[in-house]
């Protein structure tokens, strides 16, 4: 399937629709506190997005049961809200969707709750700085395999290692579109696959593992993704769209 082109008024619709997710991750940040349950959280989401007359986009996605993936500590992506409760020195990882007028906004941040260990804010910094090193290169023509690469070497020089099996992906009248953007190199040769284009929209989403990239996905709840070496994680998402040339951040407020 070939990668889309969105005209300039419908990046502004994707625009709109991804504000609202910076805007609702912004408040979760701003309110979350040691002592909340995750089911607590996801509730504040969803009624934040509600307030803004939109939909969290995640709610009944291939079956996901919350529109807040709450992802704790060991778990790196996909949790599922629950009713355990959050205490000092965890960190969390909310992923939000956000469906606006028939378009899709989507970003990621990874919280330190409370005081944390140096361990892991530097977890969390990875995931954030190789995100935004990422958007800093992107330019047109640039192959998508050589985005997967700069992300890929930025996590590894860092001390920290991609997750594998999943990836970014482009967004506008669903939540996933093509292409898929791994945190690392398939195969051998960067200078293989599509270029990057303007017009392009698409979302990257760096997830780190501290051992191992091998992921596991919970056998109860079949959703939350852990590494196999049973360390803590971080996950960091933006929405981007590739405008005169270069990538421009719209899950922004």
């Amino acid at each position: 399937m070939a990668i889309s082109i969105k005209k300039p008024l419908e990046i502004e619709k994707l625009r709109v629709s991804n504000s609202y997710v910076a805007k609702t991750l912004n408040h979760l940040r701003t309110y979350i506190r040691p002592g909340m349950t995750l089911k607590q959280i996801n509730e504040m989401g969803e009624d934040f997005i509600a307030s803004l007359d939109a939909r969290p986009a995640f709610k009944g996605l291939y079956g996901f049961p919350a529109g807040v993936c709450t992802s704790l500590n060991e778990v790196i992506i996909h949790g599922i809200p629950s009713d355990e409760v959050i205490k000092e020195g965890d960190i969390l990882g909310l992923d939000i969707g956000v469906e606006k007028d028939g378009w899709y906004g989507d970003a990621a941040i990874t919280l330190p709750i409370g005081k944390i260990s140096d361990d892991d804010q530097a977890l969390i910094d990875c995931s954030y700085d190789a995100l935004m090193h990422a958007i800093s290169v992107i330019k047109t023509g640039m192959r998508f395999k050589e985005l997967s690469l700069e992300l890929e070497t930025f996590i590894l020089d860092r001390g920290f290692v991609p997750l594998k099996g999943f990836c970014g992906h482009g967004i506008g009248k669903k939540p996933h579109e093509e292409p898929e953007i791994p945190n690392y190199l398939e195969g051998k040769n960067p200078k293989q696959g599509p270029k990057i284009k303007n017009g392009m929209v698409f979302c990257l989403e760096p997830m780190i593992c501290q051992k191992s990239g091998v992921a596991t996905i919970d056998e109860k709840d079949k959703w939350s993704v852990r590494s196999e070496d049973g360390f803590r994680g971080s996950h960091y998402e933006h929405t981007v769209a590739v405008i005169n040339n270069k990538a421009e951040i719209l899950s922004v407020e």
